[in-house]
């Protein structure tokens, strides 16, 4: 029995505890304000992504059809004289390809899947020509994306935590200056997670026909939750 008395108090001083810093929270005045900043810009990268996929009865033949046609889409880019881009293999995976006979699921060889993204600028006057090899290389298709690269994400981000955290502290001081707080100090603040960035899409098209495309601006936003006490 008095072994269980010791962390029965223990117990009972962590919630002690707990409940004195609740008050203590409660008793310090708070001004919370919420700053926001956001721009418009253009995306400055096009991503060209296409998924291969191979059924076959054994691996080494999925496996190599897959290959061949990323070799092919290699070679069709070199033969076109494509500046600025890259070519990224990646999401390889091989598995059981399971088909539904009757009331049952059966093995019916292998399928095999690739990713492949054509990455290159925006403004790439190139556009058309990575379509047409993608086309020319094989049973292709493709959806076209136009997005913020990494880096001017990273770029973005930090200019929008600074203009939103000057935004709230600019709230913070009208509304002190309005009650007649003579001083505030930072207590808490908090980032939303992400950029809020908008993607346009579109497929590609078997049929050849000019890309005549002109990407929209993206909206991006950044908001800060600050609070402050006096």
């Amino acid at each position: 029995m008095k072994k269980l008395i010791l962390p029965f108090f223990t117990f009972l001083l962590i919630l002690s505890g707990f409940s004195v810093k609740a008050q203590q929270m409660e008793n310090i005045p708070i001004i919370e304000v919420i700053g926001t900043a956001s721009r418009s810009t253009a995306p400055d990268q096009a991503t060209f992504n296409i998924l291969l996929e191979e059924k076959a009865m054994n691996v080494p033949t999925a496996t190599g059809v897959l290959n061949t046609k990323t070799k092919s889409l290699a070679d069709a880019l070199k033969k076109a004289r494509i500046k600025d881009y890259k070519l990224v293999a990646d999401n390889y995976s091989v598995n059981v390809n399971r088909v539904k006979r009757g009331n049952a699921m059966q093995d019916s060889g292998f399928v095999a899947r690739q990713s492949l993204r054509v990455v290159t600028t925006s403004q790439n006057e190139d556009l058309q020509k990575i379509s047409e090899a993608i086309q020319s290389a094989g049973d292709m298709s493709y959806q076209l994306r136009f997005e913020l690269s990494e880096e001017l994400q990273k770029s973005l981000e930090n200019t929008l935590i600074t203009e939103a955290l000057r935004d709230a502290q600019s709230r913070a001081r009208l509304i002190a200056e309005t009650l007649g707080i003579a001083s505030i100090r930072v207590h808490h603040v908090t980032f939303e997670q992400d950029l809020q960035k908008g993607i346009r899409m579109m497929l590609g098209d078997s049929e050849s026909s000019p890309m005549l495309i002109a990407p929209d601006n993206q909206d991006i936003s950044k908001r800060v939750y600050v609070k402050y006490t006096y």
